[in-house]
């Protein structure tokens, strides 16, 4: 087999298993459809190893495979390709990866779902969509899959239909990421009107002739990259969920927790933080656009730790972790450091992706009961879970011995990205982004090991059916919890009556080897990523600036700072252990205050609320305007319904005249006889 048939094979192998047990499904039954989808999906994984340590090696070529024309409209030209390279493949071992132990995990978590094969069928299709845009060789076939991803999660978050809350969480993902999709689409038009290409392999060469190319507009003159770069930059927020349009992140947590896995850890969030490492050509000739997505991302990371702070869903926790996370990422691509972005992508899939199944875990255990102040002193009775919750945690947590180089796969990828954000210093907003990186560092320590303080220690709280009530805040008593669980899938009767238990084998084993690569990826690849031997890893699929000295500095950081993420970790650590362990109900106490800073957290500095205000029923009351002043008043009222009046209106007063009597007819003739008459008199005179 060819690289460029292997590489093709990759990609195609879950469009065909998504395609069985889509439409044969019901035919074939559960286990076939599953076996296809998992079988072909594992496949895919090999193969995507394959392609990762042929690039590792350096032993295998780069090149784009053309397949097949695509579009074709006067300049306009896309061909279906596949681009290989080492940005790409680091994503498809990432994407296979995680979404093949999805799919093995899948077959105990949704065990008793009848809508299997429906579920592995968008699974694989997503997975297919993901592949379709991180091979992409021109931005048509980007679009493409970044569509498809889009499309994939909406099936995949609202797959429980029957649930109101599941299928508003689809609506507003797919709505919230329409915004994004416009601007990215913009930013492409922008592009093809600049170089008349949209084909990376032609356009990337260009990019140097038109560094001071303009947009005038009214009477302002814009940079023509950095116009581009802003608008394609807004398509990753959406994407990506970065703050403005972060809000269909949590919400997404109403779909089942292998589609939280699956879209948060490797794939369809990261497809932002992807898109603008291989736009580093045209980001290093755009300082203002760089600026802007350092800033935001600097401003995401900061924001979603606050608000992970106050969050009782164990799922909402990792999904708050994971839009902080991200917006580490972006914040290094601003500072210059594509690398350690495109790092922290590589070993976030591995840790996220663990916490996220982790999570199921326990919500199985829990009957399906995903509150955590339900929950408690569940070590015991789940130690596998609990294992694995701690190596996720440690390597969220970026725990490791700075001197040594020593520790979990975020300590190397973290701290290259804080570290980054130190050696750029080149504007204000790299110092906010450093300033935020370690402040964001402090609180993701405290909210995750507050998760796993709450879950894993403490009281059971489970003992006394305090998983079955309802109730509304973190200081509620046994007797008021709220329960946000997912539909139970594997028991129709009481839970209350059930203790907690272990997951099987079929969920523990893709947790197990996650945890591998959760303590492993960061030391393994470090070197590769970030280190020395980068240049001989990329080799120019990410393209850096020779004024751009970030990776090469960091190397020369003060003492100060190598110990700092280190110490606010501590800190985070021991606060969340005095607070929840040591004064096991604090916490609660706290909340019971609903303070004005509790409640900013905990309602997630109102963003639902203010988007509601301002959108829903801002587009409401104008839809209202148009609607009855617009339509109802001035084009119904001067258009049919006054043409119609007035018809009326002279029709009636027409039929006053013809009353049917003779002498008024006569009458009628008379004064028009005397009227012609006279007429007629002074016209002769």
């Amino acid at each position: 087999m060819t690289h460029q048939s292997l590489v093709i094979t990759l990609v195609i192998l879950p469009l065909i298993g998504s395609a069985i047990a889509g439409l044969f499904g019901r035919r074939l039954g559960n286990v076939p459809s599953m076996a296809v989808t998992t079988g072909l999906l594992f496949v895919s994984c090999i193969l995507g190893w394959t392609v990762f340590y042929g690039e590792i090696s350096g032993g295998w070529p780069r090149f784009v495979a053309h397949i097949m024309p695509f579009i074709q409209v006067g300049d306009f030209k896309s061909d279906w390709a596949v681009r290989i390279d080492s940005l790409s493949a680091v994503m498809l071992v990432v994407v296979t990866t995680v979404s093949a132990l999805v799919h093995l995990y899948s077959w105990g978590y949704m065990a008793d779902d009848d809508s299997k094969p429906r579920f592995f069928a968008y699974l694989s299709f997503f997975t297919f969509a993901m592949l379709a845009l991180v091979t992409a060789a021109d931005f048509m076939q980007l679009f493409f899959g970044w569509e498809g991803v889009g499309v994939a999660s909406y099936l995949l978050i609202g797959f429980w239909f029957k649930k109101p809350t599941a299928n508003a969480a689809a609506i507003k993902a797919f709505v919230v990421n329409r915004v994004g999709d416009f601007g990215f689409a913009l930013g492409i038009m922008t592009v093809f009107w600049m170089f008349h290409t949209i084909r990376f392999a032609e356009l990337f060469p260009l990019l140097a002739s038109h560094a001071n190319a303009t947009w005038h507009f009214a009477a302002w003159d814009f940079s023509a990259l950095d116009l581009a770069g802003f608008l394609l930059f807004i398509g990753a927020m959406g994407k990506s969920a970065q703050f403005f349009l972060h809000t269909w992140l949590p919400d997404a947590m109403e779909g089942p927790t292998p589609v939280s896995a699956l879209i948060h850890a490797a794939t369809m969030v990261t497809a932002g933080v992807y898109m603008v490492c291989l736009l580093s050509p045209i980001y290093e000739l755009a300082p203002v656009a760089k600026t802007i997505v350092c800033l935001v991302g600097a401003v995401t990371a900061l924001f979603a730790a606050t608000v992970g702070l106050a969050q009782n869903d164990i799922k909402r926790v990792v999904a708050y972790s994971t839009c902080s996370q991200l917006g580490y990422m972006f914040f290094a691509a601003g500072a210059g450091a594509y690398q350690a972005s495109m790092f922290h992508l590589f070993t976030h899939a591995f840790f996220k992706a663990l916490l996220f199944l982790g999570s199921g875990s326990v919500i199985v255990a829990m009957h399906h009961e995903q509150d955590m102040r339900a929950m408690g002193g569940l070590w015991r009775r789940t130690p596998i879970t609990y294992v694995v919750m701690l190596i996720g945690t440690l390597a969220i947590t970026g725990v490791g011995i700075p001197g040594l180089d020593i520790g979990f796969a975020g300590f190397y990828s973290k701290d290259a990205i804080i570290n980054s954000a130190w050696a750029a210093r080149t504007n204000p907003v790299d110092a906010f982004a450093l300033v935020a990186g370690i402040l964001a560092a402090g609180l993701t320590s405290f909210y995750s090991w507050r998760l796993i303080f709450m879950t894993f220690h403490g009281h059971a709280k489970w003992r006394h059916g305090a998983h079955a009530v309802q109730g509304h805040d973190d200081h509620a008593t046994s007797a008021q919890i709220e329960t946000h669980s997912e539909p139970d899938v594997s028991h129709g009767d009481d839970h209350g009556h059930h203790e907690p238990h272990e997951s099987g084998w079929v969920m523990l084993i893709p947790l197990l080897l996650l945890a591998v690569g959760a303590v492993f990826a960061g030391g393994l690849f470090a070197e590769r990523f970030v280190g020395p031997e980068r240049a001989e890893f990329w080799k120019g699929a990410i393209v850096t600036a020779a004024s751009n000295h970030v990776l090469d500095d960091i190397r020369h950081i003060p003492a100060w700072l190598a110990w700092t993420p280190l110490a606010v970790t501590a800190i985070g650590f021991v606060a969340a252990w005095w607070v929840y362990i040591l004064h096991e109900g604090l916490g609660a106490r706290i909340a019971a205050r609903e303070g004005p800073l509790w409640r900013f957290l905990y309602n997630k500095w109102y963003f639902d609320e203010l988007y509601d205000f301002v959108f829903v029923k801002g587009a409401k009351l104008l839809g209202d305007v148009f609607w009855r002043g617009g339509d109802q008043k001035i084009i119904d009222g001067l258009g049919p319904d006054g043409v119609s009046a007035v018809s009326y209106l002279t029709g009636k007063g027409v039929g006053r005249i013809q009353t049917g009597y003779v002498y008024h007819y006569a009458f009628v003739m008379l004064l028009g006889v005397a009227g012609l008459l006279a007429w007629a008199l002074y016209a002769w005179s």
